[in-house]
């Protein structure tokens, strides 16, 4: 078997890590998802002007949304709007072209494919190390807004039952709770201090996140300051259905762990079998490899096994 394929991973490995490495060295850990003062705190902490945090933290929140519309680096964009990455879209490409450069270097040093083979794989493996790392963070920071909503609802309920006002309730979960929630309403309680509307800045947070819960938020406060009523009854009510599904989500979760292993199972064990066998005798296909029918044979293993894959995620992908 050709060490070719194992090469080229570890190659990939090494270009991800590299990703991590550049992010830590320009930012440090000046942008982390568990700080338990949140960034926004920090740098109003350092002495800078609430006006130009608040720039910076907006800029940074919208930056990658400009770029949702170039086709090559919607998909990027979207992840890095989510992840709430402080590299902006340039910055971005550039860290892509410099991976690509390395994964370049690194292959030919490795391997002895022919310069177009070489540039082809170093181009994948630039945009999809970046794809990756940016996926991974924008997955964490997602789960970690999920999991803080429910304690700053009730917090801002608590707020609310001691007679503060909606938008004090905002500052005190903009002080109290930790990253990424935390400096979101930050935004949203420095916004509401220079004259915007709260309840276009929670719908302006909400479609920036693209979370469900927060939508829920958005419009159960727009609809009470047009109609009227208890808030705090209403985000109190909003907080235990949120908690519910999230309960809920946690359970289904821990249902669909065995078949969503399973399916992973039964795609990889086929070519990790393969390997093994190439490993432990090389020569075991040499006489069918010369029959007519093996590359059909191939594709249609191949068949089976994308759609064993794709049908197992999709019986396993309940919404909540």
């Amino acid at each position: 078997m050709s060490p070719e394929p194992i090469i080229y991973g570890i190659i990939f490995v090494s270009v991800l890590l590299l990703v991590e490495g550049l992010y830590l060295v320009v930012f440090g850990k000046s942008i982390s998802l568990n700080s338990r003062v949140n960034r926004r705190i920090d740098l109003l902490e350092k002495g800078n002007d609430r006006e130009k945090v608040l720039e910076t933290l907006r800029k940074e929140r919208e930056q990658h949304r400009k770029s949702l519309r170039i086709p090559i680096l919607s998909i990027l964009s979207d992840r890095a709007a989510k992840a709430n990455i402080a590299f902006s879209p340039k910055a971005l490409i550039l860290v892509m072209v410099f991976l690509g450069m390395a994964a370049f270097v690194l292959l030919t040093i490795a391997t002895g494919a022919s310069v177009m083979i070489r540039l082809g794989v170093s181009v994948i493996m630039g945009y999809g190390a970046v794809f990756v790392w940016l996926n991974k963070k924008a997955n964490a920071r997602m789960s970690m807004i999920e999991e803080q909503l429910p304690d700053a609802v009730e917090l801002m309920v608590r707020s609310l039952k001691v007679g503060h006002p909606f938008s004090s309730a905002i500052n005190i979960v903009a002080q109290e709770v930790a990253d990424p929630l935390g400096s979101e309403f930050g935004i949203i309680a420095d916004e509401a201090a220079y004259g915007m509307d709260i309840t276009e800045s929670l719908a302006k947070m909400a479609e920036t996140i693209d979370m469900q819960d927060l939508r829920f938020l958005a419009v159960a406060v727009s609809i009470q300051q047009k109609s009227g009523g208890n808030l705090a009854e209403i985000l109190a009510g909003l907080a235990r259905v949120i908690r519910a599904r999230f309960k809920l989500f946690r359970r289904v979760k821990a249902i669909t762990a065995e078949a969503k292993w399973s399916g992973m199972f039964l795609s990889a064990f086929p070519i990790l079998a393969l390997i093994g066998i190439n490993v432990m005798q090389p020569d075991y296909y040499d006489d069918v490899m010369k029959t007519e029918y093996f590359i059909p044979a191939c594709l249609v293993v191949g068949g089976f096994l994308s759609a064993n894959y794709f049908f197992m995620k999709m019986m396993v992908n309940i919404k909540v």
